[in-house]
């Protein structure tokens, strides 16, 4: 069973509230449905603390739904009793501030696979278990971990397959024009317009 998320862009117009006094309320811009996020666990780890293969420490991670949360977060949340968690939050400022190139903090779960070729090393993808490097390795089963406690750099050759540790990068799991970039964009458009502390991005999870 695989982890999903959903949520919305919300925004808290104060201009429209300054000359005549009244307090300035979040609004729900845009359903996270409509920018097409995909499963993946390491940028739900590194932003939101959600799923951990990378070993990242999360930016905004159980933080619960805003006590001032729009009436169409609140609903929407409220539909699903019992069968989400890791609702939480994080604004336009927050996001600007990220270091893209900070590591994670511990080395990555999986073992990543590189094929050789005559341009050099081409990356093939990274898995929690792979059958031929647990095979080279003499623990051809999937109860096995042969990367637990080695070191970030270590590698396997199996013929022309590299298989290495590796540490990565909070840009490895949230790429800069990737499947997040509509989100970022959404959220510094309104930014614009009403400051990147009246700008966030209310999520949570479900299996």
């Amino acid at each position: 069973m695989g982890t999903d998320i959903s949520g919305f862009v919300e925004c808290r117009a104060w201009r429209f509230h300054e000359e005549d006094g009244e307090a300035s309320t979040w609004g729900a811009a845009i359903d996270m449905f409509f920018l097409d996020i995909t499963r993946n666990y390491d940028a739900f780890r590194c932003l939101f603390g959600v799923r951990n293969y990378a070993g990242f420490q999360p930016l905004a991670a159980e933080r619960g739904l805003p006590a001032d949360a729009s009436e169409t977060v609140r609903a929407e949340f409220g539909r699903w009793p019992g069968e989400v968690f890791g609702a939480t939050w994080i604004t336009c400022a927050e996001v600007k501030r990220v270091d893209w190139d900070e590591p994670a903090e511990t080395t990555d779960r999986r073992v990543h696979r590189y094929q050789r070729t005559d341009e050099g090393l081409r990356y093939v993808g990274k898995a929690v278990w792979d059958a031929a490097h647990a095979e080279a390795l003499g623990s051809p089963d999937a109860t096995s971990d042969p990367v637990e406690g080695r070191p970030e750099g270590t590698e396997w050759t199996v013929g022309d397959t590299v298989f290495r540790v590796r540490k990565i990068r909070r840009r490895d799991a949230v790429r800069p024009g990737g499947e997040w970039q509509p989100v970022w964009t959404v959220m510094e458009a309104l930014a614009s317009l009403h400051g990147d502390d009246n700008v966030r991005l209310v999520v949570w999870f479900d299996n």
